[in-house]
């Protein structure tokens, strides 16, 4: 398609005053097709994956039709995460710079709801938010829609997944006609269809062609790996390649808190990012990451969906993702902005068979690389070596230690021999902190990064780095579902919790509290049923125990979690109940 320059669309001195300051020069293809209908008002469907200018592309129009005289919210932007929240907020707040009296507010679950209120209270514009705050505010009267004339809902299919569909329905049902309704999602489903049908007038489609959602400028290999390898194979790939700045994807918290140790006592600058950490040092690992002093990031899908980071070199998959399109989405991490960049993706056994549906998916070719053995990791080593030598001898820094090495030769010992024996010290001198040359551990050598990452904190039972689940809060869910089957009764064990329809439970409540909580997805949780004063739910038998362990330490609705198996027997209809998700 022809892309369009942002003076086409005759956009304010103001706007376009502060899109020359973002460095925007020309508008990208979802930019191209959005942004006039929604200047002129029309409801869209927007197919674009993260990082294809979406923002910008619903952010432009929004901030242009503002009144800042009216201090009622006229803008109300729906996102899974709190990163993404914050990331929209911050972009429109750019792209606002320059019209005055513009207020834009982030909320979200983690961050005290007393100070998102009295921002509200003195006023704001635009409401970013994820689904569950932002209903909680509609519920306490703190959140008034009756101005607002644009709703968006940015990457719908992850809210969907993370089971916010109820809090969606009733944040858009709750929007007074007429409003503008916009919906960006990477993929179509069939529930994202019937939000639209539901909830948009005459919506116009636009969608960036499947051969924009790859990622063309990077190179993509695989390596077969066993599990047990797979720390191993990283740090060599690490000292390989020089990483300086690695994003690498873990499908679990667990995996992540556990790569980052590895890494950490192997040397390297590494730290992690997910949900169960708190916002202030997600802030901190962000900030070390964006200056440099972080060389690997390990994060999961849905804590990296705010991560805006434009040089990242190489995309590490350390667990192959569970669904393809989560490949392109995170190997669209690294290629920005006209660069290269290189994608290892680690394959183990079956593994093999989904990488070939990635391969379907994204109409692309992964190739197979052999292992890195100890020996390309010397290998590499040494050329370091010598390459820094031969630079010395070419700039004749090296003159004043010519008499030094006279005084060792002799009649018994040659300058080969002198020169031998130096090499042979700095190669096995051992790594320390801020050394160009790092001591092997184990069996391979390991760079020590330019300044050591701060510990990653646990995520204890008490909650001191995990958010608790509250009533309608954001909760981080686990962005790489597990397309698999629901559970049958006889996979499962049933949970009984003390809390139902008298204290205003909801299938959504329990299902955003499990899978907030621990590793389960969605899909993994059967049936619920709710009572007047407690509820059932099923979750895998083989995890039973931890779900248990985990919830007992949460909140649901502002209530305790009383949590143990359901002592009754199993009189349960051959027929599930349905859940409303």
């Amino acid at each position: 398609m022809l892309k369009k320059n942002f003076s086409d669309f005759n956009l304010s001195h103001e706007m376009n005053k502060a899109i020359a300051e973002m460095g925007f020069e020309e508008a990208t293809p979802i930019q191209s097709l959005a942004i006039g209908p929604l200047l002129a008002g029309a409801d869209i469907v927007g197919q674009a994956q993260t990082g294809t200018g979406k923002t910008a592309a619903f952010g432009i129009p929004i901030v242009e039709r503002i009144e800042p005289a009216l201090k009622k919210v006229q803008a109300l932007i729906l996102c899974p995460t709190r990163e993404l929240a914050v990331q929209i907020a911050e972009e429109l707040k750019l792209l606002g710079k320059y019209k005055k009296d513009l207020r834009i507010l982030p909320v979200y679950g983690g961050q005290p709801i007393e100070r998102q209120i009295a921002a509200l209270q003195r006023g704001v514009q635009v409401v970013v938010g994820t689904p569950g705050r932002v209903r909680d505010h509609m519920e306490r009267k703190t959140l008034q829609l009756d101005a607002a004339r644009t709703v968006v809902l940015d990457e719908a299919d992850e809210m969907l997944d993370m089971g916010f569909v109820d809090e969606m329905k009733f944040i858009l049902g709750a929007v007074p006609a007429p409003h503008q309704t916009l919906l960006f999602s990477a993929t179509m489903p069939r529930a994202i269809l019937s939000l639209s049908r539901s909830f948009q007038d005459k919506p116009e489609l636009i969608r960036v062609v499947h051969e924009e959602l790859t990622v063309p400028g990077v190179e993509q290999t695989y390596y077969e790996v066993k599990e047990f390898q797979k720390t191993e194979i990283l740090a060599r790939l690490i000292d390989i390649q020089d990483m300086k700045r690695a994003l690498v994807f873990c499908n679990t918290k667990i995996r992540v808190d556990e790569l980052v140790e590895k890494l950490q006592a192997r040397g390297y600058a590494a730290s992690g990012l997910h949900g169960d950490m708190k916002q202030m040092f997600r802030d901190r690992v962000m900030n070390q990451f964006r200056s440099g002093r972080l060389e690997i990031l390990v994060a999961t899908d849905v804590a990296a969906r705010g991560l805006d980071v434009d040089d990242i070199e190489v995309v590490v998959n350390y667990d192959v993702p569970r669904d393809e399109e989560y490949y392109v989405h995170r190997i669209g991490r690294t290629a920005r902005a006209g660069r290269s960049g290189r994608a290892f993706t680690f394959v183990g056994g079956r593994e093999l068979f989904k990488l070939a549906e990635i391969q379907r998916f994204a109409k692309t070719r992964i190739r197979r690389q052999r292992l890195p053995s100890t020996d390309d990791v010397e290998e590499i080593r040494n050329g370091a070596v010598l390459e820094k030598v031969r630079r010395i001898m070419e700039t004749e820094a090296g003159e004043k230690y010519a008499a030094l090495v006279e005084k060792l030769t002799g009649d018994d010992h040659s300058s080969l021999d002198v020169a031998a024996a130096l090499l042979k010290m700095i190669m096995e001198k051992d790594g320390k902190p801020g050394s160009s040359l790092a001591a092997p551990q184990g069996d391979a050598a390991h760079r020590v990064g330019p300044a050591a990452a701060e510990p990653m904190p646990a995520a204890d039972a008490g909650g001191s780095a995990r958010t608790k689940s509250k009533p309608g809060k954001d909760r981080e869910r686990k962005a790489a579902a597990d397309p698999g089957p629901r559970l049958t009764a006889g996979e499962a064990t049933r949970l009984k919790i003390k809390l139902g329809k008298l204290q205003g439970v909801r299938p959504g409540d329990i299902v955003g509290a499990i899978t907030g909580e621990t590793d389960l997805t969605g899909r993994q949780i059967g049936a619920i049923e709710i009572h007047d004063d407690f509820s059932l739910v099923d979750v895998p038998a083989a995890l039973a125990a931890r779900v248990i362990e985990v919830m007992r330490n949460c909140q649901i609705k502002g209530h305790p979690v009383f949590i143990k198996p359901d002592q009754r027997k199993d009189n349960r209809k051959k027929e599930q109940p349905k859940r409303s998700l």
